[in-house]
């Protein structure tokens, strides 16, 4: 079996919902880095908040075919959330409550969301997600997030008779905008196995998370970070 990657990479479900709620298996995540000190200004006062972009805004921001070039093509958003999914093996992650599991812990209110699927490959699943608030609460709601999941190598996310088991493996991020995160994880059910990556770059007061298929990541986060940060 294996699960879409573009469902089970957004981060808002913490890579889980699709791969207990589908027949087929993919995800990814990502592990924090050190946050730079904030800017000030000549005489010493701390630089003012930039306003948060709306969700409009945002979706206007995203990637799309033309930005990608030939071979994509944009799928539909699936459900976010599932009620009877369960992590096991991961106190840190168990901590966190359904939430988390249910992909409610990161609803921050401004976010855009889209998905492709490329025809170059069988891994070819792709998927953008940005979101908008002050850099502290963007640091810290992902941040929470992260560490918990990184704490494990190994979990499990567990839903009626579907069983995940998840390994984590934190990768270097690109040292690119204000904080990086970056993270494989790997996916067994149904006898196969799945890897995708995300990195997740904070540009201020936006956040942008790419995930897929490795390969796929690495050729478009910078494509991602430069049409974010236009908006700056």
């Amino acid at each position: 079996m294996r699960l879409h990657a573009t469902t089970v990479l957004s981060l808002s479900a913490l890579a889980i919902l699709a791969l207990a709620g589908c027949s087929n298996g993919s995800a990814a995540a990502s592990g924090p880095m050190s946050s730079p000190p904030v800017p000030v200004h000549p005489d010493g006062e701390s630089a003012p908040a930039l306003a948060s972009l709306s969700s409009t805004a945002l979706a206007k921001l995203l990637l799309d075919e033309s930005d990608l070039g030939w071979g994509y093509t944009r799928t539909p958003q699936r459900p976010a959330a599932l009620d009877d999914v369960a992590v096991v093996g991961c106190p840190a992650m168990e901590k966190l409550g359904d939430d988390t599991a249910t992909g409610t812990s990161l609803a921050f209110p401004r976010k855009a969301k889209a998905s492709f699927a490329y025809a170059g490959g069988s891994n070819s699943e792709l998927a953008e997600e940005l979101y908008s608030d002050t850099a502290a609460k963007l640091s810290k709601g992902i941040g929470e997030i992260f560490d918990a999941m990184v704490s494990c190598p190994t979990y499990q996310v567990v839903s009626v008779n579907t069983v995940v088991t998840v390994g984590t493996q934190v990768t270097p991020a690109p040292d690119l905008g204000n904080e990086q995160w970056s993270q494989l994880l790997t996916y067994s059910i149904g006898g196969q196995r799945s890897v995708v990556k995300q990195t997740a770059i904070r540009i201020g007061n936006v956040l942008v998370l790419v995930s897929g298929a490795p390969g796929l990541v690495d050729a478009n986060l910078e494509k991602a970070l430069d049409k974010a940060q236009a908006a700056l």
